[in-house]
Protein backbone atom coordinates (compact mmCIF):
# COMPACT_ATOMS: atom_id res chain seq x y z
CA UNK A 1 0.00 0.00 0.00
CA UNK A 2 1.37 3.45 -0.97
CA UNK A 3 0.23 6.41 1.14
CA UNK A 4 1.13 10.14 0.42
CA UNK A 5 1.11 12.56 3.16
CA UNK A 6 0.99 16.76 2.30
CA UNK A 7 1.53 19.15 4.60
CA UNK A 8 2.45 22.33 4.40
CA UNK A 9 -0.84 24.44 3.73
CA UNK A 10 -2.72 26.96 5.62
CA UNK A 11 -3.34 30.99 5.26
CA UNK A 12 -1.25 33.54 4.22
CA UNK A 13 -1.75 37.22 2.83
CA UNK A 14 -1.46 37.88 -0.85
CA UNK A 15 2.50 38.62 -1.72
CA UNK A 16 3.32 36.30 0.60
CA UNK A 17 4.89 32.13 0.76
CA UNK A 18 4.20 29.03 1.60
CA UNK A 19 5.93 25.77 1.13
CA UNK A 20 4.07 22.39 0.83
CA UNK A 21 5.55 19.13 1.18
CA UNK A 22 4.67 15.83 0.26
CA UNK A 23 5.82 12.49 1.49
CA UNK A 24 5.23 8.94 -0.33
CA UNK A 25 5.64 5.81 2.01
CA UNK A 26 4.83 2.01 1.77
CA UNK A 27 5.68 -0.18 -1.27
CA UNK A 28 7.87 1.60 -2.98
CA UNK A 29 9.56 0.41 -5.91
CA UNK A 30 10.20 3.46 -8.01
CA UNK A 31 9.09 6.77 -7.84
CA UNK A 32 8.16 8.02 -11.57
CA UNK A 33 6.68 11.75 -11.61
CA UNK A 34 5.92 13.61 -8.76
CA UNK A 35 3.71 17.14 -8.89
CA UNK A 36 0.73 18.81 -7.48
CA UNK A 37 -2.71 19.60 -8.71
CA UNK A 38 -5.15 21.93 -6.94
CA UNK A 39 -8.53 22.16 -6.75
CA UNK A 40 -11.33 24.71 -6.24
CA UNK A 41 -15.62 24.45 -5.85
CA UNK A 42 -17.09 23.84 -9.39
CA UNK A 43 -13.93 23.40 -11.35
CA UNK A 44 -11.83 20.73 -12.48
CA UNK A 45 -8.94 19.61 -10.78
CA UNK A 46 -5.48 21.71 -12.73
CA UNK A 47 -1.90 20.97 -12.88
CA UNK A 48 -0.28 23.14 -10.84
CA UNK A 49 3.76 21.73 -11.37
CA UNK A 50 5.70 18.23 -11.63
CA UNK A 51 8.89 16.84 -11.42
CA UNK A 52 10.68 14.03 -12.67
CA UNK A 53 12.81 12.15 -11.03
CA UNK A 54 16.07 13.67 -12.81
CA UNK A 55 14.74 16.97 -11.89
CA UNK A 56 12.94 17.95 -14.73
CA UNK A 57 10.53 19.91 -14.37
CA UNK A 58 6.35 21.96 -15.98
CA UNK A 59 4.74 24.56 -14.54
CA UNK A 60 1.24 25.55 -15.47
CA UNK A 61 1.27 29.23 -16.81
CA UNK A 62 -0.51 30.59 -13.77
CA UNK A 63 2.32 29.79 -11.96
CA UNK A 64 5.48 30.28 -13.69
CA UNK A 65 7.88 32.22 -12.31
CA UNK A 66 6.16 32.31 -8.78
CA UNK A 67 6.62 28.57 -7.84
CA UNK A 68 9.06 25.96 -8.02
CA UNK A 69 9.39 22.37 -7.53
CA UNK A 70 11.81 20.86 -5.90
CA UNK A 71 11.91 16.91 -4.92
CA UNK A 72 14.52 14.64 -2.28
CA UNK A 73 14.42 11.13 -4.06
CA UNK A 74 15.83 9.50 -1.22
CA UNK A 75 13.24 11.04 0.67
CA UNK A 76 10.45 10.37 -1.45
CA UNK A 77 9.54 13.67 -1.10
CA UNK A 78 8.70 16.83 -3.34
CA UNK A 79 8.38 20.01 -2.03
CA UNK A 80 6.43 23.25 -3.91
CA UNK A 81 7.64 26.25 -2.82
CA UNK A 82 5.16 28.83 -3.57
CA UNK A 83 5.85 32.60 -3.97
CA UNK A 84 3.92 35.48 -4.41
CA UNK A 85 1.05 34.51 -3.55
CA UNK A 86 -2.49 35.79 -5.04
CA UNK A 87 -6.15 35.02 -4.07
CA UNK A 88 -6.78 33.06 -6.76
CA UNK A 89 -4.25 30.37 -5.85
CA UNK A 90 -6.75 29.21 -3.11
CA UNK A 91 -7.70 26.10 -3.75
CA UNK A 92 -7.11 22.44 -2.20
CA UNK A 93 -3.91 20.86 -3.39
CA UNK A 94 -3.72 17.68 -4.12
CA UNK A 95 0.22 15.68 -3.99
CA UNK A 96 0.29 12.66 -6.63
CA UNK A 97 3.00 10.87 -7.89
CA UNK A 98 3.11 7.73 -10.57
CA UNK A 99 4.72 4.45 -9.71
CA UNK A 100 7.88 3.73 -11.93
CA UNK A 101 7.32 -0.02 -11.99
CA UNK A 102 3.56 -0.32 -12.32
CA UNK A 103 2.83 3.39 -13.73
CA UNK A 104 -0.05 3.75 -11.39
CA UNK A 105 -0.99 6.80 -9.71
CA UNK A 106 -1.48 7.61 -6.42
CA UNK A 107 -3.11 10.84 -4.75
CA UNK A 108 -2.54 12.38 -1.04
CA UNK A 109 -5.68 13.75 1.46
CA UNK A 110 -5.39 17.37 -0.14
CA UNK A 111 -3.98 20.28 2.18
CA UNK A 112 -5.86 23.34 2.17
CA UNK A 113 -4.15 26.87 0.53
CA UNK A 114 -6.11 30.30 1.49
CA UNK A 115 -4.88 33.81 0.55
CA UNK A 116 -6.14 36.67 1.53
CA UNK A 117 -6.16 40.28 -0.43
Amino acid sequence: QVQLVESGGGWVQAGGSLRLSCAASGRLFRINTMGWYRQTPGKQRELVAHITPTGSTNYAEFVEGRFTISRVNAKNTAYPQMNSLKPEDTAVYYCYMTSGSTSATYWGQGTQVTVSS
